[in-house]
């Protein structure tokens, strides 16, 4: 086709850079539901050891830890959606004022900052005002560093709004209050629910912030995980590592496709 360029070796490179990136997670997947109790050699097609992880010696310290990812995931992931509303009507329906360039990059800034970084401040920061580390402080620290991934789609969304709506709204009487709830609300809520689903995720997921700042006795899914690693590779960690897997895939699909909705009915 005339004006389409071509770059000699860029598929090749394109399909090795996806085979680094998602060959592990097929393996991962594939030897969760081997029957052996080898990580390396296949013995059959079984889910043993799905069954372990809810059953086995190490059951109730995984259900725990499940239990404090998912309640700090949806507290961290609800109060940064709220945060990064209030931040998106600030930063698009204030107009202009003194600073503005400064704090969206501010907002954005956890984007930027390499996650050891901010695991280090952040611990510094609770030890400096005396809080004692534990699901408090995992909570603070979530709730920190997921608001820019909760701002940005509904920031996005707020962005394609028409001041009009509020305006009509104003002209039958509404209060402001009475507008943001009634029509603006609304009219975001695709961006809102991607933004939460997003903030739930990278909450739930997260692993270095959490394992600088939960204390001792402390622990969520993602840092069990890692201490049963320590004392070795052993099947069922496979297993709870696809379950999160695929609670991550779910999320984020969701969130696209939230997204692409949203998209569609704005248009």
């Amino acid at each position: 086709m005339k004006g389409v360029r071509h770059y000699p070796g860029f598929l090749i490179l394109t399909l090795g850079c996806l085979l680094v990136l998602y060959a592990p997670l097929v393996v991962v997947t594939i030897y969760s539901f081997n029957d052996s109790s080898s990580i390396t050699s296949w013995g059959g097609f079984s889910l043993r050891w799905y069954v372990d992880v809810l059953t086995g010696p190490e059951s109730a310290r995984f259900a725990a830890a499940a239990w404090n990812s998912i309640t700090i995931a949806v507290l961290a992931a609800t109060a940064s959606t709220a945060i990064a509303v209030a931040a998106a009507l600030a930063m698009i329906r204030s107009g202009r004022f003194r600073g503005k360039s400064a704090t969206y990059a501010l907002i954005n800034l956890p984007l930027l900052v390499p996650e050891i970084v901010t695991a280090v401040a952040t611990l510094i920061f609770f030890s400096v005002i005396g809080l004692t580390t534990g699901y408090l402080t995992i909570l603070i620290a979530h709730v920190t560093f997921c608001i820019p991934f909760a701002y940005l789609p509904i920031a996005a969304r707020l962005s394609g709004i028409e001041e009009v709506y509020e305006q009509a709204a104003r002209d039958l009487y509404a209060t402001r209050t009475q507008a943001f709830w009634l029509i603006l609300l609304p009219l975001m809520m695709p961006g809102v629910v991607s933004g939460y689903l997003l903030a739930f995720i990278i909450s739930l997921d997260d692993f270095i912030i959490t394992n600088f700042v939960k204390g001792a006795g402390m622990e969520t899914l993602p840092t069990a995980i890692f201490g049963s690693v320590k004392q070795g590779i052993k099947p069922n960690i496979m297993a709870i590592s696809t379950v999160m897997l695929a609670v991550s895939v779910l999320f984020v699909s969701l969130s696209y496709l939230v997204n692409r909705i949203g998209q569609k009915t704005r248009t």
